[in-house]
């Protein structure tokens, strides 16, 4: 789907977990900590990958500088390491929030977690991340709501109906 809108979708989260597992990997083992913890991790390692993946991407086709960042800034620290390091580089088209209730969460990603591998996904680390979320993301989700940048999504919904949504949202936008 982004793709039709001429962006390469970025996941911090997929950047990390390959990150962790990259051989000789300096940070590898931090990232591994705070991601089982449910914490967020460095600003400076996220910004670093991500980085390193717009550059890629843009070095490889100079047309593709459109990019959907996902999960990425999580905290007041994320936002000031983005601002910091992209000033002049990037701007903030939108932020695409996909609204759900914690319950629904927690379910979804409990079954993803029958097939997943991932070290995060039981009730323990999740319930982890919504307290982190709470206290450091959503902080962030209203700054940019009142900057006029959000574009809210019920992800409670059923997938064809998100996807709607996602698809009208990215229609009025391009």
């Amino acid at each position: 789907l982004f793709q039709k809108y001429g962006y390469t979708h970025l996941s911090a989260g997929d950047l990390l977990r390959d990150e962790r597992k990259r051989p000789g990997s300096q940070y590898g083992e931090l990232i591994e900590n705070y991601i089982k913890e449910g914490e967020i991790v460095p600003v400076e390692i996220t910004i670093s990958l991500l980085k390193r993946a717009m550059d890629q991407t843009m070095s490889a086709n100079s047309q593709k500088n459109k990019f959907l960042i996902d999960g990425f800034p999580r905290n007041e620290d994320n936002l000031q390491g983005w601002n910091k390091t992209m000033d002049g580089k990037a701007d903030v088209s939108f932020v695409l929030f996909f609204d759900c209730d914690n319950e629904i969460c927690i379910g979804r990603c409990l079954e993803r977690g029958k097939s997943s591998g991932r070290s995060d996904d039981n009730r323990e680390s999740l319930e982890k991340r919504i307290h982190t979320y709470l206290q450091s993301t959503k902080p962030i989700i209203d700054l940019y709501e009142r900057m006029g940048k959000v574009r809210k999504v019920d992800a409670s919904k059923s997938v064809d109906e998100v996807f709607e949504k996602v698809v009208q949202i990215f229609d009025k936008e391009g």
